[in-house]
């Protein structure tokens, strides 16, 4: 039997706090990287790398209670597809301020990099609880024409489909 999963409030309350630690980071080394002569796109890039790297480390271990190395890889082979998602939002906010108001301080690049970020969170967070950190319970595997409540003893389990237990 496995352990209980940590419940979606708590992950949300975890997952928050991992963001707001590694958005900082992300955004500290974007800055630094901007004031040493760096070209805004090529900072927000590998500062954003740095911070997904830890993000995913973190939130694997903390909010989602995930240990070992089993998946390792896989774990964070997925959330840099999920880094797409806040590396174009981002990457985009960066071309539409440059074109606007090209030119804007570190403070305003900084400013619009962590805007474009927290609208992607969202789509980070379900991403990572739905397919990079699902848990085995999570994910149906009855037939479509089979059992549709999961207290229905045609469902799985410890990942094995089993059939109606009977009686004989």
């Amino acid at each position: 039997m496995t352990a209980p999963r940590i419940q979606l409030s708590q992950q949300v309350i975890r997952f928050a706090g991992v963001g707001l630690v590694t958005t900082a980071l992300h955004l500290g080394l974007f800055a630094a990287l901007v004031r040493g002569g760096a070209a805004t796109q090529l900072a927000n890039g590998i500062a954003l790398v740095i911070a997904t790297v830890a993000n995913t480390a973190i939130n694997r271990a903390w909010t989602f209670e995930i240990s070992g190395r089993r998946r390792l890889a896989i774990h964070h082979g997925q959330a840099l597809v999920i880094f797409a998602i806040t590396y174009t939002a981002t990457t985009l906010a960066l071309a539409v301020l440059g074109a606007l108001a090209p030119d804007a301080g570190t403070a305003v690049q900084t400013a619009v990099v962590a805007v474009a970020n927290v609208l992607s969170t969202a789509a980070r967070f379900v991403a990572m609880r739905r397919w990079i950190f699902r848990s085995p319970a999570d994910v149906t595997t009855a037939p479509a024409d089979g059992p549709t409540d999961r207290h229905d003893t045609a469902y799985v389990a410890d990942g094995v489909l089993e059939g109606p237990r009977g009686d004989g």
